[in-house]
């Protein structure tokens, strides 16, 4: 799976791609993570990519061209499932998405900066439009870095244990059951009996019911929904 990733800020991402899970997807050429930067797409000698707002107000604007030509160069090499705008008035990121999203093979995303990018790119390229929460930060960096490791850990061969992403919280609409391991008594606190039994059907309902209530307690909404 390819992600192609623009961005004023490319030095933001070397991290998030590499190290851990996500270094080795790439290393076994499961995931593949190209960073472009906006600003080898602008044609100003000073190389910005941002502009004052029409109607005035505070803040920067991101420009068109800069996204539009290296949008439409990545899209003439091949074919993009989406092009996502990370924002914070997009549709909120949970587990169904990435679900979904796991399933494409090649998907851009738009890190936006200052106010954000203009209406017009967002209206003729952008296919989706996701959040990671009602908040603001500083730039869509952190976010494509989020969404891509949501999706990636998702795909065949990733994880070293196949099944883990299943038995996540969110995979079956609820939160996971607490988790325990080695030593069995810590300082007077004990592991649930349960768990040291060997009784897999017993084991699986006591999970069953601590999710349950585990969800209940914590994100009631989830039951809602």
């Amino acid at each position: 799976m390819r992600f192609d990733i623009i961005t004023v800020l490319p030095q933001l991402l070397e991290s998030p791609f590499g190290h851990s899970i996500l270094q080795r997807a790439q290393k076994k050429e499961l995931v593949e993570v190209h960073v472009h930067n906006l600003r080898d797409y602008s044609t100003n000698k000073h190389k910005s990519v941002d502009d004052y707002p029409y109607g005035g107000g505070s803040g920067m604007v991101m420009q068109i061209e800069p996204f539009a030509s290296c949008i439409e160069k990545l899209q003439n090499e091949r074919q993009y499932d989406e092009v996502i705008y990370m924002t914070p008035d997009g549709v909120t990121l949970n587990q169904e998405i990435a679900n979904e999203l796991s399933s494409s093979q090649n998907i851009i995303i738009l890190c936006g900066h200052y106010k954000g990018i203009d209406q017009r790119i967002r209206d003729v390229f952008v296919t989706k439009e996701l959040s990671i929460g009602d908040y603001v930060l500083s730039g869509g960096e952190l976010p494509a870095a989020i969404l891509v490791d949501a999706i990636a850990r998702l795909l065949p061969g990733v994880l070293s244990d196949e099944t883990s992403a299943l038995s996540d919280s969110f995979q079956d609409g609820l939160l996971d059951a607490p988790i325990y391991t080695r030593p069995a008594i810590w300082r007077g606190h004990v592991v649930p009996p349960i768990l040291l039994s060997g009784h897999e059907a017993k084991i699986n309902a006591w999970r069953d019911d601590q999710q349950l209530k585990r969800t209940q307690e914590r994100r009631p909404d989830l039951l809602n929904d």
